[in-house]
């Protein structure tokens, strides 16, 4: 498909640089496919589930992936900015690289502080690979959790690029850009759907008989990426480490045997569940990486229901979501939250989508 068929324009103070306070109260535009479009709020949620349906969340937990750093060739010496995205090892991640230019494989790159033992402020590292469009593999000098350590030590949040122009970061993003349920650190953007929970809510979808079940996936900084193709077709997505359990698999495929209906909170839920299911729909344990790329004309195999934020034009997940509801069902969804004055992107309002049965 052409990609300019998912472009719209956003007035820039639609782009909202702070979350709702509290997380709930963020507005939530309900969307089902040939029926008007409602105005409600995300406490809202409890009263439009039913008792028995199942709303999946990914509980990954953001960690400190920006990173800034000093390369150095005898008395050359050039700063670069990197973003880790993927863990492929103990001690090695890929990241995006800012001017990727300024680096060669061999190289040697001093992130944190110059001249300080390590875990007192610098980490090491060794570019032992450069991909394209500014990736590179960084063998760091610690593994596991000692490397885990030094990055929250010289690591700082890897706020969205759309915010990191307007704002610098601060204390509040370490908590706001953060889910209440995050656990398995690995996510270097975070799965913006599950920020509006609040252990309010919590309790009022668990009175209302709505379960919660989880699932991990890693998000990468892949996620912000623009879509440069001309054509979907054209287009490579990067991958991202997940994980289903083989008992969160058994809890949805029972929830769907009853008539219950299974609620993906985020696109990325969603794409790891579509990457766990069966051709029949049914889930499976699953663990691995996921390249999934969601366009319209794919049919969908596990959610019924989808709750996310309001994504970039051109983008896969603006893409993902109109193949969940129709392309030009949501072309007309953001025009109305665009004229209603809703907040866009990673800290804004949410959408509750109903899967469209076309």
């Amino acid at each position: 498909m052409r990609v300019d068929l998912f472009d719209f324009d956003l007035p820039e103070d639609r782009i909202a640089l702070r979350p709702a306070e509290p997380r709930d109260a963020a507005r939530l535009l309900l969307v089902r496919p040939g029926e008007a479009l409602e105005d409600r709020v995300v406490r809202d949620l409890p009263g439009l589930l039913n008792p028995g349906d199942a709303l999946v969340f990914n509980d990954t937990r953001v960690i400190p992936a920006q990173l800034t750093g000093l390369r150095q060739r005898g008395d050359a010496v050039a700063q670069v900015d990197a973003t880790l995205h993927m863990r492929i090892g103990a001690d090695r991640w890929k990241a995006f690289v800012r001017p990727a230019k300024r680096l060669a494989e061999g190289d040697r790159v001093q992130f944190g502080g110059a001249g300080n033992a390590c875990l007192a402020g610098s980490l090491d590292a060794t570019v032992v690979e450069k991909g394209e469009a500014g990736e590179v593999t960084f063998a760091f000098d610690l593994a596991g959790p000692a490397l885990d350590e030094a990055l929250h030590a010289v690591g700082h949040v890897p706020l969205p690029p759309y915010i990191a122009a307007k704002r610098a970061e601060d204390a509040r993003d370490l908590t706001d850009y953060q889910t209440i349920y995050a656990r398995d650190e690995g996510a270097v953007a975070a799965p913006t759907a599950g920020l509006h929970f609040t252990p309010e809510l919590f309790a009022a979808l668990d009175a209302a008989g709505i379960e919660r079940h989880f699932v991990t996936l890693h998000v990468g900084a892949g996620t912000f990426l623009p879509v440069k193709a001309d054509d979907t077709d054209d287009h490579r997505m990067h991958a991202e480490i997940g994980h289903v359990p083989a008992a969160t698999a058994a809890a949805l495929n029972a929830v769907k045997a009853r008539g219950g209906r299974i609620v993906s909170v985020g696109t990325t839920s969603l794409r790891l569940m579509e990457s766990a299911a069966g051709e029949d729909g049914t889930l499976h344990a699953w663990s691995g990486a996921t390249e999934i790329f969601i366009t319209p004309g794919y049919r969908f195999r596990t959610a019924d229901m989808l709750m996310t934020n309001f994504h970039l034009p051109r983008s896969t997940l603006f893409m993902l979501v109109s193949a969940f509801c129709g392309l030009e069902t949501m072309r007309a969804a953001y025009a109305h939250a665009i004229a209603g004055g809703y907040r866009f992107y990673s800290y804004g309002d949410a959408s509750l989508l109903y899967r469209s049965e076309a």
